[in-house]
Parts: structure tokens; C-alpha cells; sequence
């Protein structure tokens, strides 16, 4: 199904901001997930942009494309900070910018351990009309997006979200286990969910001549995420379920792209979200900052 004429600027618009090419980028290192995090942190100086582009076509309610641009800077080796932009476009209906975000991700243990935390604060400030799924907390459930765009534009929700980030790196296997805690600044209960992410590169050993479509130029994962209620509430049911295999390119450039389908796993859910991540990562971002000064 088409989306809306009146879209076609705004996302041809996103989608070229994150195809910019960059010569000398350093290669990312992240994992293959959309949703669940690992201990990797963004290099010191290092600039990634991302396009985190998402389709669904749920049963009763109309087909939409959420769009996320994504730019996560490396501050230090043990700290990284990233700002998200929002937006989606539903068939039918409107295209309408749903707001923002601003992470803090801090790694105490600077050397690799069995286990490796890592401790994430977020700022939300959004509105109802937000379909990114970055997350499912509470008692998500995909019938909350059947109402119009202008209705949920109305209900502008902010609130802090913490994470604690467990990741673990074994024989060439990450896994990655996410608690999430949210609170609305406003007079709202403690909401929480989960996600869990196990990937692979398909070798771990660099090629002898450079080469583009080499195995270890590859990963391959998966993600479980859903909802675990409130405080009140707490516990599996009467929430969102997701999960799916991904697949993800390393170009030697620089240039990452990720995709995977991510299919419900109850009737609360969507069928199937479509997702594709472009990002390019630029190299010592803060020496071209030193550089024009």
C-alpha cells in the first residue's frame, strides 16, 4: 500500500541525510540489533549517523513508515551520547513529526569482563503519534496507533527511561540482555520492559586482501523485546511481543546497513515491522571541529 503524495519530501528528504558518503570512516563494530543494546560504545571523537527506517501494515488500523535519524558522538571511551529525531508517515492520514530523544550511555568497567555493564538514562519528549518501536513498555499494544495522527498528536508525553545493559562477548557471540524502567515526569506509575539480543560475525578473522563482500564484513543476529506492565501491574501479559532474525553489512567504508523483519508474537502485536538501518560513521569528528577553529 502507497503512502501519502505529501510524504514523499519529508522522507526523501531523511533518506538522503543519511546516504551522505564519507571517506575515511572508521568501520562500526555494533552489533546487528534495532532495539536491544550491547556494551559497545561509540570510538572517542567519533561521529555516527543513522536512518532507522521502520514499515507495518497491522490489521485494523492503517499502514505506516516511521522514520528515526540518529547521531550518537563518542565523548570518551566509557561515555557516549546520542540525539534521536522522530517522525512517521500513515497511509490515509498525515505525516507528522512526533518528537525527540536524548540518551547517555556510561560504561564503568573499562576493560572487557564476562559480563559488562552498561548504565543508560534517556530524555523523552514525544508524542502518542510515535511508531518508531524502539522499545515496548508497559501495556503497549498495537491497537493504541488505530486513532488518528491529530488525536495522538494531542497526548505529548515526557519522561525518563533508564536501561541496565548487560552484554557479554564469547567466541565470536554477543549477548545482550536489556531491563527498562520508564517514568512519565508526569503523575504516571513506574512502566518497564525487556530486550535480548544474540548475534555473530560470520568470521572473526580479517581478510588478507581488502575486499567488499568478504564473511567477516557480515553479522547475523536476533531480538526478543516486549512489555513486563507497571508497577501495579508487572508481569508478560496484556502487552507487545516482537522478535526476529537480523542480518547486517559492514562496508569497508564505513557504511552499515541492517535488516530484519521483527514478527508478533501475540495478538497485542503487529504482524511483522519491516525495519532497515542505514549509518555511516564519520572519523575524529572533533578534530574538524579543532581544525576550523
Amino acid at each position: 500500500m502507497a503512502l501519502r503524495r505529501k510524504s514523499y519530501p519529508l522522507l526523501a528528504f531523511y533518506l538522503l541525510l543519511s546516504l551522505v558518503p564519507v571517506r575515511g570512516a572508521a568501520r562500526a563494530q555494533e552489533p546487528p540489533y534495532f532495539v536491544t543494546y550491547s556494551h559497545v560504545m561509540e570510538e572517542p571523537g567519533n561521529l555516527e549517523l543513522a536512518s532507522q527506517n521502520l514499515y507495518a501494515a497491522p490489521r485494523d488500523t492503517n499502514a505506516f513508515y516511521a522514520q528515526t535519524v540518529e547521531l550518537e558522538y563518542g565523548v570518551t571511551a566509557w561515555y557516549t551520547a546520542e540525539l534521536y529525531l522522530q517522525g512517521q508517515s500513515t497511509e490515509r492520514d498525515s505525516t507528522v513529526f512526533t518528537g525527540f530523544r536524548i540518551e547517555q550511555r556510561l560504561r564503568p568497567l573499562r576493560t572487557e569482563h564476562w559480563i559488562n555493564p552498561v548504565l543508560y538514562v534517556e530524555y523523552e519528549d514525544h508524542n502518542h503519534a510515535d511508531k518508531s518501536f524502539l522499545e515496548v513498555v508497559d501495556h503497549d499494544v498495537i491497537s493504541d496507533q488505530q486513532a488518528s495522527n491529530a488525536e495522538l498528536r494531542a497526548s505529548v508525553e515526557r519522561a525518563l527511561e533508564g536501561k541496565l545493559i548487560l552484554s557479554s562477548n564469547r567466541n565470536g557471540f554477543n549477548l545482550s540482555e536489556n531491563i527498562i524502567a520508564e517514568k512519565s515526569l508526569s503523575n504516571k506509575p513506574w512502566e518497564f520492559g525487556y530486550a535480548i539480543g544474540g548475534s555473530r560475525a560470520l568470521a572473526s578473522a580479517a581478510s588478507i586482501r581488502a575486499c567488499r563482500l568478504c564473511r567477516q564484513n557480515f553479522a547475523v543476529g536476533g531480538e526478543i523485546f516486549g512489555g513486563l506492565g507497571t508497577r501495579y501491574e508487572f508481569g508478560f501479559g496484556n502487552t507487545s511481543v516482537y522478535s526476529g532474525p537480523t542480518v547486517a553489512y559492514r562496508g569497508p567504508s564505513g557504511f552499515t546497513v541492517t535488516l530484519g523483519p521483527e514478527f508478533g508474537l501475540n495478538a497485542n502485536s503487529a504482524q511483522v515491522l519491516w525495519r532497515m538501518k542505514l549509518a555511516y560513521e564519520f572519523s575524529q569528528i572533533r578534530d574538524l571541529w579543532g581544525r576550523a577553529k
